[in-house]
């Protein structure tokens, strides 16, 4: 079966478990904080640089990359990005003041956070597709967020203060994940909840939408489904505009063809990419000679001529409101954050490049903050941008500059003629855009492959839709980390069985061929032993000793003599694992039966040494694979009671550890 083991095989001795050698605990620190906060080393270029300016300019590229590829910009890559910067800007004048209008603010404040923003992370940001603006779901929490503290309508100004210092504290917030290293908070938001919570979002929307589409004065705050359905179902008589209505659909069905069209063949994407802003001139030049403004179709108004005027006096750390503008900054800012790091990686792998995130996240916070002083509010790498701007060929950050011009030039001379453009038409181009966030292809593939991952989803999706945007983003978080407590607290374990032939021990389950080893039970741990799993691996190992014995006493078989445990997963164990292994080997001891270690990893047996472990369990114990171990236990059944196995029997001529 593979396991035999005869004089021969016996003659060579195994190879000895190694106990690395003891460090200092300063060290031993300074090696974790550097593993956990630097696992990319991003200083290493400059520890082999011998002179301090080389050094110096190499840090400003690190914080600056603009400085790093600028030198090498060519012509070709700016008619390139030219193209995709003038394409992306036709998006993000629409988009801009549609979303804008989602956050209860100023249409102008949209084109505002469309001009400064992307100028900052033109400078600081490390993908050369993500195309900066206003995202809809940040919009939306915005809006119900603060709009429960501060009427938008009612009091206008003190809901704009509060907008521009939330987006003040994300920016703050994203900067100092970065700067601390702390990306991995991010990750927290697995690809299961960001489907389900853009989904439910997106879905929230939609429906936010049917007041635009509809003509509605008077709707509800809430963005639950339940309450914007009575919202519109209690004025189905006396406020539905059918003027409106008819002129959304109409819009909303051009959007969805353009797009599907695009989709359809990719080199017609700019038909999408130039949709929304067709679709706001056809509608304003409608409106202009139809007179609709005057039978029920509302329309935006005058905008402000000009850029940016500084909104530094309107950050208002002093407002009784402020606790509200920081958690509104912290919960929008992560959304974005992950939003915006996601779409960048996912696009570089498309051209086979890498992003630092943590540079990402220092890109997003600055442009934030200085966004926030400056009149605008929150803004990202939305992904509907970026596919544009991908599509279109850029081919660095300088396709953000592009579009910032061509905003700043609409906002200096083209703001007259956005007076007639229809509130119907900006909802139609927001509903366009978040009917394709409504990812259910990803939901049944979740489904397909993690049963578990589709109920973090679901919990994601329906919390927002039903609840609120705050309740999805908290179902979701919560059932993720109950996952993970789960994975760490009830952590796998299995029998290893001999692949015939071989000297392989692998999985039972896995393996149905593979065949247990007579007299020897073979268990593998397949997670870090802590003090969340120590309770549970112990009654679990014993539990498997139990139904071994039994199995084997149904069939007749030879006894159980030795228990292997299989530690090449356990990557770590605190002082709670160790005193579970010793209780397993006093149970162990109690049977009758001999406890034996596989493979040990580093920490594992350093440890082990340390608590005195080893010598409890006899270093003659401790093998460096599964098979000198099973072979070694054969050896023992084969030439003496492993009940009564001396030290000097079971070394044969030399120790192990």
């Amino acid at each position: 079966m593979g396991t035999a083991f005869d004089d021969t095989s016996r003659s060579r001795q195994p190879h000895r478990v190694a106990i690395p050698p003891a460090k200092p605990f300063l060290q031993t620190l300074k090696s974790n904080l550097k593993e956990t906060l630097f696992p990319d080393d991003p200083f290493r270029e400059l520890k082999k640089q011998p002179s301090a300016s080389r050094k110096l300019l190499l840090g400003l590229q690190y914080f600056i990359p603009i400085l790093e590829w600028a030198p090498r910009y060519t012509f070709a890559f700016f008619r390139a990005d030219l193209v995709a910067g003038i394409t992306i800007a036709s998006l993000a004048v629409p988009q801009g003041i549609s979303y804008a209008q989602l956050a209860s603010l100023p249409p102008i404040v949209g084109l505002y956070s469309s001009f400064v923003p992307p100028l900052v992370y033109a400078m600081l940001g490390s993908s050369r597709d993500v195309a900066v603006g206003t995202v809809a779901v940040a919009s939306l929490l915005i809006s119900t967020m603060l709009g429960k503290e501060v009427s938008p309508v009612e009091n206008p100004k003190l809901y704009f203060q509060l907008a521009v210092t939330a987006t003040f504290f994300a920016g703050v917030f994203e900067a100092s994940l970065g700067f601390l290293r702390l990306g991995f908070i991010v990750d927290f938001l697995s690809h299961a909840t960001i489907v389900g919570f853009m989904s439910g979002a997106a879905t929230v929307v939609c429906l936010q939408q049917l007041k635009g589409i509809l003509g509605l004065v008077h709707f509800t705050h809430e963005t639950d489904i339940v309450s914007v359905m009575r919202s519109i179902f209690t004025q189905t008589h006396q406020q539905w505009r059918w003027e409106s209505g008819i002129l959304g659909c109409c819009f909303l069905f051009f959007l969805l063809t353009t797009r599907y069209f695009s989709k359809r063949k990719s080199y017609f994407f700019w038909i999408n990419a130039m949709a929304p802003l067709t679709s706001v001139v056809l509608g304003s030049v409608l409106v202009y000679f139809t007179h609709a403004e005057k039978h029920g179709v509302q329309v935006i108004g005058n905008l402000k001529k000009g850029l940016n005027p500084l909104s530094i006096t309107d950050l208002a750390f002093g407002s009784p409101h402020l606790m509200v503008a920081i958690k509104t900054g912290i919960i929008t800012g992560i959304i974005a954050l992950a939003e915006g790091v996601a779409v960048g990686r996912s696009f570089a792998q498309y051209k086979n490049y890498h992003i630092d995130g943590n540079k990402e996240m220092i890109a997003f916070g600055t442009m934030n903050i200085v966004g926030s002083l400056t009149s605008c509010y929150l803004t990202s790498g939305p992904f509907s941008r970026t596919a544009v701007n991908y599509n279109a060929g850029c081919k660095t950050a300088v396709s953000n500059i592009v579009m910032a011009v061509a905003v700043m030039f609409t906002l200096l001379f083209l703001t007259p003629l956005f007076h007639y453009t229809p509130l119907v038409v900006l909802s139609s181009i927001i509903m366009a855009a978040m009917l394709g966030l409504i990812d259910y292809e990803a939901a049944f593939h979740l489904w397909k492959v993690d049963k578990y991952d589709f109920a973090v989803c679901l919990g994601a999706y329906v919390g927002v839709v039903f609840g609120s945007v705050e309740t999805g983003l908290v179902i979701a978080v919560a059932i993720s980390l109950v996952r993970m407590l789960l994975f760490l607290a009830r952590p796998k374990t299995g029998l290893l069985g001999n692949i015939p032939n071989s000297m392989i021990y692998r999985s039972m389950d896995q393996y149905p061929n593979a065949e247990s080893v007579p007299g020897v039970m073979i268990l593998q741990i397949d997670a870090p032993v802590y003090f969340a799993n120590a309770n549970y691996l112990r009654e679990r190992i014993s539990r498997w000793i139990d139904e071994e014995e039994d199995k084997l006493k149904s069939r007749g078989g030879s006894s159980l003599q030795f228990v292997i445990l299989d530690m090449t997963s356990i990557g770590n164990i605190d002082t709670s694992g160790i005193s579970m292994l010793e209780e397993v080997k006093k149970n162990t001891d109690r049977k009758e039966l001999k406890l034996v270690l596989a493979n040990p990893r580093s920490e594992v047996i350093k440890k082990l040494d340390k608590s005195q472990f080893i010598k409890t369990i006899g270093q003659e114990w401790i093998y460096l694979t599964v098979a000198e171990a099973v072979a070694a236990c054969n050896y023992m059944l084969h030439t003496c009671n492993p009940k009564h196995v001396t030290t000097a029997e079971a070394n044969g001529q030399d120790s192990n550890v």
